[in-house]
């Protein structure tokens, strides 16, 4: 399988990419310090979705970045990404896992212990754990668990957790101190001006706060 590390997990938000485009976000935040990309697109098609993927595959090849997509198996298989990534109401982790086959990364999100126990290790690589706080980059989302409520999934999952919802460079040492394997953001390097240095102020807070 693809090795991944979950400390700088950047999930890219084509609205808040709008300045720059996805693609070169991603390619300014891997350099800053991002450590996995995923390709949230709610809006797109399957085919957008997969021109998206190539590119991102093209611009992060000399990186060793996991490109992972959301929710498209299509995609995620077509663009040739490194893992697929589902919610609760998406495909079962099993039929993923049969679609992607043993080399890809699978994560899952999960929002309640109910959900982390129901993780099986033997099919899921991560778990994405939160929200940690309200964000407006996912309306939709469970009511915020904040960093006990994530110490309490993290030591229910039996794989390695990204916490993700509202984190900000200021918020890596709780992160880690709920035991969390690093933390996923949108809108902490999103839209921001320059993509590489947010990106760089969030994983030397990483570093600091104990990687």
């Amino acid at each position: 399988m693809t090795s991944f590390d979950l400390s700088l997990y950047l999930v890219l938000d084509p609205r808040l990419c709008r300045d720059h485009g996805m693609v070169e976000t991603a390619r300014a935040a891997v350099a800053g310090g991002a450590t996995m990309v995923q390709l949230r697109h709610k809006t797109a098609s399957t085919a957008e979705r997969i021109a998206v993927g190539h590119a991102l595959k093209a611009a992060l090849a000399d990186t060793g970045v996991p490109v992972i997509v959301n929710d498209d198996v299509e995609a995620a298989l077509a663009c040739d990404a490194d893992g697929l990534h589902i919610g609760q109401g998406d495909l079962s982790a099993r039929r993923a896992r049969e679609r992607i086959g043993a080399d890809r990364i699978l994560g899952v999100s999960v929002e309640t212990p109910r959900a982390a126990a129901a993780v099986d290790p033997d099919l899921v690589d991560y778990a994405g754990a939160g929200p940690v706080f309200a964000t407006a980059t996912k309306p939709d989302h469970d009511p915020p668990i904040g960093f006990d409520g994530l110490a309490r999934l993290v030591s229910t999952v039996p794989v390695p957790v990204v916490a993700i919802g509202g984190l900000k460079d200021r918020h890596a040492g709780d992160v880690l101190s709920a035991g969390a394997a690093g933390m996923a953001v949108v809108s902490a390097i999103c839209g921001r001006a320059d993509p590489q240095q947010a990106a760089h102020v969030i994983a030397k807070a990483l570093k600091e706060a104990g990687r």
